[in-house]
């Protein structure tokens, strides 16, 4: 009765537009004070401090930084260019540019919506400008960004590995592959829909241009060498490689003699302010999972799900649908810091591989960023396209599918996201 006191006044809170983090905390607490009295708050101001400030969670704004200070350096431009080179020639050579650009930048910032706002502002009128009208800009613009979640360095990877107490570093090598496949995915269907709509190419093939832009983009491919080689190779760890990656950034774009200070300012700004958001839900869930923990909610429903099934394939089907659902209503970082800790214990029993899990859970949520009410990353497009949502939505459809056949092929076919961690880790 207590559970569901608690959860009707959490929902309650959130649905007077009462931040999340605020109405986590409100919910724990007065569960505290009933379940055990007063005495219980003792700890509570540092429990939440030192939550909210491990080690791990120092990548998050580096990550942030290191994505605002390539866009902002003249570095996005030099990848665009060279992508163009690369495949332009293609029928609906920009819209698979857009999708090849958004995989490099998702290796820098690990933010779908810093990747919407980057390269939405850049690509999105040209490829209206070409024709591909607003709805199809948008829908590759954001189903593209959301390889930020999949692909290293990940925001909500390491939200996931500081609520489950797994390797950071292998939950980035997990995501190489399926990132890839995602975005083989989504150039397919942009090029099945530049055929339907005959949609132009760029420019025919050049070698000397791909040869020109290559070597003008050579010091930026400095960036993912710095953060995966250092990842993979176990000279750093993945904080350590965030703040390697600020550092490379600030050296590529002083090389390039082209940094915006007012843009680099306001991402610096945006990005402060994501990050405030983020840790201050962190700091909340410590105190929702103190309360959880004390009132073993976790192992309850453990207990049940395991005593309809113990199949843990069935196990994970259940958990597929809940975390789609969870990612229509909730954001991907309030979604894990809330969900992932009460579901830990059930993963533990039914024997599934925790970092095969953390897959499963960012594919899911990624598939969330793109499917309404909140659906961010993809009301970001929309803004940036000036576009429908609900017009954007019908054409995104063929995208998220192509996100939904990533996640089903990494659910069952565990070898799939499983294969480098075993390569490289054993």
């Amino acid at each position: 009765m207590l559970m569901f006191g608690i959860f009707v006044a959490m929902v309650a809170m959130i649905c007077l537009n009462i931040p999340i983090a605020v109405a986590l905390a409100v919910s724990a607490i007065f569960g505290l004070i009933v379940m055990e009295g007063t005495g219980a708050l003792v700890t509570v101001a540092l429990d939440m401090y030192n939550g909210s400030t491990k080690f791990s969670l120092i990548a998050i704004p580096m990550f942030v930084l290191a994505g605002a200070i390539m866009n902002a350096g003249g570095i996005t431009d030099r990848l665009i260019n060279f992508v163009s080179a690369i495949i332009g020639f293609v029928r609906g050579g920009l819209a698979m540019v857009n999708i090849g650009v958004s995989l490099f930048f998702a290796e820098i910032s690990g933010s779908a919506v810093a990747d919407v706002a980057a390269m939405g502002s850049v690509l999105i009128p040209q490829m209206k400008k070409r024709g591909y009208g607003g709805p199809l800009s948008a829908a590759v613009t954001s189903s593209s960004a959301s390889l930020a979640i999949i692909i290293p360095p990940s925001i909500p990877m390491i939200l996931y590995a500081t609520s489950a107490n797994v390797s950071v570093e292998q939950l980035f090598v997990a995501g190489v592959v399926p990132g890839l496949m995602g975005a083989a995915g989504l150039m397919l269907v942009a090029h099945i829909f530049a055929r339907r709509y005959n949609l132009p190419t760029e420019e025919a093939f050049n070698f000397k241009r791909l040869r020109e832009t290559f070597v003008d983009a050579l010091p930026a491919f400095a960036l993912p060498v710095i953060i995966l080689g250092g990842i993979f190779g176990g000279f750093v760890t993945a904080t350590e490689a965030a703040g390697l990656a600020v550092l490379a950034a600030i050296a590529v774009s002083l090389y390039y003699r082209q940094v915006d200070l007012r843009h680099l300012k306001n991402a610096m700004l945006d990005g402060g302010m994501q990050t405030a958001v983020v840790m201050v839900l962190v700091a909340a869930s410590v105190v929702m999972g103190g309360f959880l923990t004390r009132a073993q909610v976790p192992q309850d429903i453990a207990q049940g799900i395991l005593n309809i099934t113990d199949n843990k394939w069935i196990i994970l089907l259940i958990l597929n649908f809940f975390f789609l659902i969870i990612g229509f209503f909730l954001h991907s970082a309030a979604a894990i810091i809330l969900v992932v800790p009460i579901v830990i214990p059930l993963i533990v029993a039914a024997d599934i591989n925790p970092i095969h899990f953390g897959l499963v859970v960012t594919l899911n949520l990624a598939i969330g960023q793109q499917t309404p009410p909140v659906a961010s990353v993809l009301i970001t497009a929309c803004a940036v396209a000036r576009a429908n949502i609900w017009e954007v939505s019908k054409v995104n459809i063929w995208f998220i599918l192509v996100l939904l056949t990533v996640l089903l092929m990494c659910t069952y076919i565990p070898s799939i996201p499983l294969f480098l961690v075993e390569y490289f880790y054993g």
